[in-house]
Order: structure tokens, then C-alpha cells, then sequence
């Protein structure tokens, strides 16, 4: 099933307060709260012409996982992880589908990043080994790691480089029917392919990740995890439109514009 977070533009209807909703083709059934909380339904579908789709979640954390890709690690140079390698985005750096990834006057060198992100449905905390750790995941969803790279590589960690706001796209909606082991992950720029890779070519899988993730800190639900990109990650300038595809989810598509003061 595929879950969302949106907007209505309807004559008559609040378009300041966001709604959790299920799709079902062009149609949009709204929820009475957050579908990993409760599943009730409010009134009659929505045509999704009426609605504008938001980021499907709104986590308390995202963690993020680096150089999870062989090939990407190589890319930047850098030696692939014995442990996964984890970082936090801010929440303010959440936009979602069709909304613009603002590039920063302070960096020259943005770059795209496609993931596949887990979305948490219940709270988890040192889960073992032999833990059932997808059963803690709600559902799957697009993620762009955005990316900005002379900072990464000047600062010793993260936090400016990957905490911009706009910097973490997210959507189209999430799909709860999936299983992650070996989905397509792909970013396209202006549609040419740039990023192709199987998420079964990930050094740490993603029921490793969260029984990683989950002895370091608690997942909430909601919570989002950004598991890592394919090699391929490349500059965004400014009026370039960017698509993470993945496979079994579908198409989140953002366009690139420069900051103005």
C-alpha cells in the first residue's frame, strides 16, 4: 500500500493543514492520523488533481548511513567502512515532492545523492541478532541525500555539508509492501541516468542497519533512515531537475535553483 502526506487545494478546505492519506490510483484517501499510529479514514477520496503531496514523513532524526556502496566509497577515494558509518540530518532539511533544492551561496560543488530510506513504524532499541528487524520498518520510501561536497570534504564531519535546508528530499509517498534486499536505486538529472545500483549492493543490508542503528540510539516511529547511495553521485546546477527512481516505490523528482538573498 502506498501512504502519503498532503495538502488539499479544494475551494473551501484548509490547504495550511497537512493530511496523512493512503493512494489509491488517482485518488487520495485521508487518514485520521499518521498510518504507523492509526489507520481510520476521514470522508470520501480526493482526487489527486486537488491535493499537492508533501514529504510523507515528519521524523523526529534522520540517520544516515555513508559509503554503504563499495563503489561509491571508491569514488570518493575513501576505504569502505568495518562498521557502518552513521550521521544525522536536521529535520528542517526535509522537502518533498516538486519542491525546490535550494543551492547554498557557500558552496560550489552540490552534488546528488539517490537512497532508498526506511521508514520506522514502532519503537526499537537494542534489538539482537537474530532480532526480526524489518518488522520494526513501516515501509520504503525515495530519499536524495543532497550533498554539499567541497564542504564535506573540508570540514571533518558532516553536519554543514549534508544540513542545508533543502537538502533532504523526500517522497513521493511510501510503500509498505516491499521487500528492500534487491530493489533498483537510480538518479536521473535533466533524464539522463547518472546513478544505477541494486540495493543488494549494499555493504550493510538494511535489517543489519536498523539492529545497528537501534544500539546506539532509539528509533521513534517515523523516524527515517537514508541507507546509502550508489556510485555516480555528480554537481547539480542551478535549473537542473533531478529524479530518485526506485524500483517498486516510484519517482521523486525535484528541481535544483540557486539560493537568492
Amino acid at each position: 500500500m502506498k501512504f502519503c502526506r498532503f495538502i488539499s487545494l479544494a475551494a473551501g478546505e484548509h490547504p495550511e493543514l497537512p493530511h496523512y492519506g493512503i493512494l489509491y490510483g488517482d485518488h487520495v484517501q485521508q487518514l485520521i492520523a499518521a498510518p504507523w499510529t492509526e489507520r481510520s479514514i476521514v470522508g470520501k477520496p480526493k482526487p489527486l488533481s486537488s491535493v499537492r503531496l508533501l514529504a510523507p514523513v515528519e521524523p523526529r532524526k534522520i540517520v544516515c548511513v555513508g559509503r554503504n556502496y563499495s563503489a561509491h566509497a571508491a569514488e570518493l577515494g575513501n576505504d569502505v567502512p568495518k562498521e557502518p558509518m552513521i550521521f544525522l540530518k536536521p529535520s528542517s532539511s526535509i522537502i518533498g515532492p516538486s519542491e525546490s533544492i535550494v543551492l547554498p551561496k557557500y558552496s560550489q560543488r552540490v552534488e546528488h545523492e539517490a537512497e532508498l530510506g526506511l521508514v520506522i513504524a514502532r519503537k526499537c532499541a537494542h534489538l539482537a541478532d537474530d532480532d526480526d528487524a524489518l518488522s520494526y520498518v513501516f515501509g520504503y520510501t525515495c530519499v536524495n541525500d543532497v550533498t554539499a561536497r567541497d564542504l564535506q570534504k573540508r570540514d571533518v564531519q558532516f553536519t554543514r555539508a549534508k544540513g542545508f535546508d533543502t537538502f533532504c528530499p523526500v517522497g513521493p509517498h511510501i510503500e509498505s509492501e516491499l521487500r528492500p534486499d534487491d530493489l533498483l536505486v537510480e538518479c536521473l538529472v535533466n533524464n539522463e541516468v547518472r546513478q544505477s545500483g541494486k540495493t543488494s549492493l549494499m555493504v550493510f543490508p538494511p535489517a543489519f542497519l536498523v539492529r545497528w542503528i537501534s544500539r546506539m540510539m532509539t528509533l521513534e516511529p517515523g523516524d527515517l533512515i537514508a541507507t546509502g547511495t550508489p556510485s555516480g553521485v555528480g554537481p547539480l546546477v542551478a535549473n537542473d531537475v533531478v529524479d530518485v527512481r526506485i524500483e517498486g516505490i516510484g519517482v521523486l523528482r525535484n528541481p535544483a535553483h540557486p539560493f537568492i538573498s
